[in-house]
C-alpha cells in the first residue's frame, strides 16, 4: 500500500460538536493521498463535492474537499481539509481510513509548529495561535488577533533592524582596530541604544496587560462580615455561586468565580470578613484576605450602608486607582443616604440591583486603564517574551554602561550581540528545539 512520508491527519473540528466536521491533512504526498481517495487530482482552492469511499470501496460519507498547494497553505506545505458530516462515527471511520492509507495522527500543536518552521509565521504569531483559542473575553480576542497578524513581530523586526546598524557602525571600528570611534559617531551609538533601551522597556511594560488578559483581572470583594459581599458576588455572577445568610461569618475561604464585562474577563474573589475579634477558624480565613488582597488587581471594598461603619484598618491603605468603596444595603428602610461620597465609592444593593450597573461602568474603566498599546498597537506579552526582554535590557545596560566608561567597542559589540540572541527568542530567529517542542505540545490537536 502507498505509505505517505510525514503526512499528518487531525480533526480540526471535534466531532459531535457541529452539524460539520473538518479532517485537515498536510505534508508532501498530501496530493497523492487526494488522487487516491478521490480519483483524480485535486484542483488548489477549489472546493469540491465528492464522495469519500474506503480503501475497501465501501461508501463513508458525501463531502466537501479544499486542496491548498503548499506553500500558500496554513503550514508552507501541500495540504487537504475534509469536511464532512459531525456524526462522530462518520469522523472517526475517516480518520481511520486516512491512517490506514499511510498518514500518521497530527502530535498537538503539530500544524501551527510546521507553520513556524516552514516561515509562515514567526514565533510570537504562532503563540498568539494559542492565545487566540484560549480568549475568555473580547479584549484578550483582541490582542490575540493583533499578535496572530504580527504586531509583536513587526515591532521586534524594527529593533533588530535597529540594533543591527548599530552594529555595523561599531564592528566596523573592529575591523579596523587602529581607528577609534569618533565623537560623533559614540553620540549617535549611545542616542541609538538609548532609544533601544526605552522601547525595549515599553515592551516589557506590558507584560502585566498581557497576564491580565490570558489569567483575567484579579477582582477581590473584602470587608467586615455580613455586609454582603458574597451577596454583591451572586449579583456580578447573576447566580447563587456563595451561600448568604444572615449569619456573620459565612464565607470562611474565598470564593472564586468568572465573568466578562466590558470584554474584560474578571476573576472575582468573594474573602472571608475582616473581623475584629475572629474565632480562630476566621483568623485562617482572614489570612487568605490578606493574601488575596496583596495580589489583587482591583478591589471592591464593601460597607454597610444601614449601619455607617468605618473601612477596617486593612482598607484605609487602599489606592484609590486600584478600588472602590461600595455602601451595600441601600435596599434597607434603615440605610443612610450619603449625599457626599468619595471619588472612588458609591451606592448600591446587591439584593435588588440598585447601583449595580454603576459599580459594574466603573469596574469597566478602571479595567480600561490597564489597557497597553506600543505605536498604536495592542501588544500584550506573555512570560517568556518578558524573560527574553529582560535579558536584552540587562544587555542593553550593560553596552551603555562600557560606552560611557570608554571601555572598547570589542566589549560593546558582545554586549549587543546578547541583545540580539534575546530579541531574537521572541521570534524565534534562535534555534532552541527543546523550547520549540515545550511550546507546542502545549496545542490541541489539528492546531
Amino acid at each position: 500500500m502507498p505509505r505517505f512520508n510525514d503526512t499528518i491527519a487531525a480533526p480540526a473540528t471535534p466531532a459531535g460538536t457541529a452539524a460539520l466536521a473538518v479532517l485537515r491533512v498536510s505534508g508532501p504526498d498530501t496530493p497523492g493521498l487526494a488522487t487516491e481517495i478521490f480519483g483524480r487530482p485535486p484542483l488548489p482552492r477549489t472546493a469540491r463535492h465528492a464522495d469519500y469511499r474506503d480503501r475497501a470501496g465501501g461508501l463513508v460519507d458525501d463531502v466537501v474537499l479544499t486542496f491548498f498547494k503548499g506553500p500558500g497553505s496554513y503550514t508552507g506545505e501541500d495540504a487537504l481539509e475534509i469536511s464532512c458530516h459531525g456524526n462522530p462515527y462518520i469522523v472517526q471511520r475517516i480518520l481511520a481510513d486516512l491512517l490506514e492509507r499511510g498518514c500518521r495522527p497530527a502530535e498537538p500543536g503539530e500544524f501551527t509548529q510546521r507553520a513556524f518552521l516552514n516561515g509562515r509565521m514567526d514565533l510570537s504569531q504562532a503563540e498568539a495561535v494559542m492565545d487566540l483559542i484560549h480568549a475568555r473575553g473580547e479584549r484578550a480576542l483582541h490582542a490575540a488577533q493583533q499578535q496572530l497578524r504580527g504586531s509583536l513581530g513587526r515591532k521586534m523586526n524594527g529593533l533588530v533592524e535597529a540594533l543591527l546598524n548599530v552594529l555595523a557602525r561599531i564592528e566596523a571600528y573592529i575591523d579596523f582596530p587602529d581607528e577609534d570611534l569618533p565623537v560623533e559617531d559614540r553620540d549617535v551609538v549611545v542616542r541609538e541604544l538609548a532609544r533601544l533601551y526605552a522601547e525595549t522597556e515599553e515592551l516589557l511594560a506590558t507584560k502585566h496587560y498581557g497576564d491580565l488578559l490570558r489569567d483575567g483581572i484579579k477582582t477581590v470583594i473584602v470587608g467586615e462580615p455580613n455586609v454582603g459581599k458574597s451577596s454583591l458576588l451572586n449579583r456580578l455572577v447573576g447566580r447563587e455561586r456563595a451561600l448568604v445568610s444572615p449569619e456573620p461569618g459565612t464565607t470562611r475561604d474565598f470564593i472564586e468565580a468568572r465573568i466578562t464585562v466590558g470584554g474584560h474577563t474578571l476573576r472575582l474573589i468573594d474573602t472571608a470578613g475582616l473581623n475584629t475579634a475572629p474565632a480562630p477558624l476566621e483568623k485562617l480565613g482572614m489570612a487568605k484576605t490578606r493574601e488575596c488582597l496583596a495580589e489583587a488587581d482591583l478591589i471592591l471594598a464593601v460597607l454597610d450602608s444601614s449601619t455607617g461603619a468605618a473601612l477596617p484598618p486593612e482598607l484605609l491603605v487602599l489606592d484609590d486607582r486600584k478600588s472602590l468603596i461600595i455602601f451595600n444595603k441601600s435596599d434597607l428602610s434603615n440605610y443612610k443616604q450619603l449625599t457626599s461620597l468619595p471619588q472612588n465609592a458609591l451606592q448600591v444593593s446587591a439584593i435588588t440591583g440598585h447601583g449595580v450597573d454603576r459599580l459594574i461602568g466603573r469596574v469597566v474603566a478602571m479595567a480600561d486603564a490597564f489597557q497597553t498599546q506600543v505605536g498604536g498597537e495592542a501588544i500584550a506579552i506573555n512570560a517568556r517574551h518578558a524573560a527574553a526582554l529582560a535579558e536584552a535590557k540587562s544587555a542593553l545596560r550593560g553596552a551603555q554602561e562600557k560606552l560611557v566608561r570608554g571601555d572598547g567597542v570589542e566589549l560593546v559589540a558582545s554586549d549587543l550581540r546578547a541583545v540580539l540572541a534575546a530579541y531574537g527568542e521572541i521570534v524565534g530567529k534562535v534555534d532552541n528545539e527543546r523550547m520549540l517542542d515545550h511550546l507546542f505540545a502545549a496545542f490541541c490537536i489539528g492546531k
